[in-house]
This record gives structure tokens, sequence and C-alpha cells, in this order.
């Protein structure tokens, strides 16, 4: 597995990318952009047009910040590969969404458990022009800043089964927004079109409780019904809803444990 560093970005907030990694940002745009059509949401399509991000290069943090500034007033982080809960909530929490400068390699194309530029960029940034959306997740960095660590793990089911990967209603049919599944191919597919996948409806304490893996595809989705829905959350007492489910406690998973790597 390779080890990922976050590229340096100079006062202009750019980034010297490689004409390699021009490349791969734009095999990678170009085979997602096949996948999504009529499988994203309308408000993410939307963020997209109004991204408008280059397919033949690297976009720029600028770039981005340009757009979010002027739609919701949120911008772009740059940030090491890994952060910890600490700064991660206190990001959202004053509307900075972070943002790690490295791209997967050629080797990693097709999959990479780290969350890359292309991951956060195409994946997420998008639904951050959406003001339900970014009221959501903003509200959600704030509450996670006064939970406690036992708190804040319910709190990231939270964000895993919405922010991640979560599906939204449109009329009679199911798209998704969850930036995890839009970021890649497999599970673009998977999520919508799998009969093995399960699809509920949300209901906050059910996902509070639901335990994942993050090196899998997922065995279950939440559907909301509308952005609306996901405001109406945030204003809830969620450290209040998080106890009550840790009091609960976890629900049976619905995938196997993960096998302890060997070392030789």
């Amino acid at each position: 597995m390779i080890q990922y560093r976050s590229k340096p970005v100079n006062q202009e907030g750019r980034v010297e990318w490689s004409r390699e990694e021009d490349a791969i940002w734009r095999d990678l745009v170009t085979r997602q952009m096949g996948v999504i059509q009529n499988r994203a949401c309308k408000a993410y399509l939307h963020g997209l047009t109004l991204l408008d991000l280059p397919q033949d290069r690297v976009p720029q943090l600028p770039e981005i910040n340009r757009v979010l500034m002027e739609t919701t007033g949120w911008q772009v982080e740059p940030v090491p590969a890994l952060i910890d809960f600490d700064r991660f909530f206190n990001l959202l929490g004053n509307k900075r969404f972070p943002v790690a400068t490295f791209l997967r390699t050629r080797e990693e194309f097709d999959y990479l458990q780290e969350p890359d530029f292309f991951h956060e960029i195409f994946g997420h940034c998008a639904m951050l022009t959406n003001p339900d959306f970014a009221a959501f997740t903003e509200h959600y960095g704030q509450l996670g800043q006064a939970a406690t660590p036992k708190q804040r793990a319910y709190l990231a089911r939270l964000y895993w089964f919405t922010v991640e990967f979560g599906l939204v209603k449109e009329g009679d049919k199911t798209k998704i927004y969850g930036g995890g599944i839009l970021s890649s191919p497999g599970e673009t597919l998977y999520a919508l079109e799998s009969d093995v996948a399960i699809r509920d409806p949300f209901e906050l304490q059910t996902v509070l409780r639901t335990p994942y893996r993050i090196d899998i595809m997922q065995p279950k989705y939440y559907v909301i019904d509308d952005f609306s829905q996901l405001f109406k959350i945030s204003q809830l007492n969620l450290l209040k809803q998080a106890d009550l489910a840790i009091e609960a406690g976890l629900l049976p998973p619905l995938f196997e444990p993960k096998e302890p790597a060997h070392v030789e």
C-alpha cells in the first residue's frame, strides 16, 4: 500500500501538480462522468455545473473556493492526508471543508481507502453549493466539537450514512448525493442497482446505531426524502440523540469482521 503525503500549497493556494497527475485527474473525471449521469441527484449535478471543474488538469483550490464562497460561504482547507477529530469538527463548524492535497497513483486508480483530492473535490464539493446540505454539514461540525469521544463515535455514523454514502428520493426514483459513492464507479452502480444492497428510509436513531466498514461496498444505505430533512436533523439536539443511541447500543453488523493483516 502506497504511503501518500499531501503536496505543499503556496501562498496563493496553488499546488504544483505534475503532468501525470493531470492525466490521472482527466481519466478519473472522464470515467466518473460517464457513470453518474442519471444516478447523481439534481443538487449534485447542479453543483458540478457551478464548479465547472476542468477535465484536462487538476483544479486549483482558489477556483473551488470562489464558487463555494459565492454560493454558501464555504471554503476548502488543505490538510495532511489524515487529521484528528478535533481538527475535523473545528473545520466543518467554521465552514471549511478539509481536502488532502494528494492524488492517487495509477497503481491505485480503481480504489483508494484514504480520501484523496479527487474524492474530496469531485465527490463532495458540488454538494457544498446546496444551502441545506451546507448548513447540515456546518451544524454537524459545531456539534461534534462539543461531543465526548463516545458521542463522536456515534455521530460519525451520521456523517457516514449522509455526507459519504447518502441516497435521496427524487420523485419515484432514488438518487445519490454521498461523496463516497459519487467518487467510486463501482459503488455508484452498486448503491442504486445491486439486488443485494438494502436501501431503507432514513431514521436517525437507526442510523446512529448502524455499524459500518470503510473498506467494503456498503451493505445498507439510508434514503432521505429531500435536503430540507437534513437541515431539520441538524437543528435537533444531536448530542442527546447520540446518548439515546449509546444507551440502546449498536445494531448487529451486516458484514463479516475485517480479518487482521498477517505480518510475515
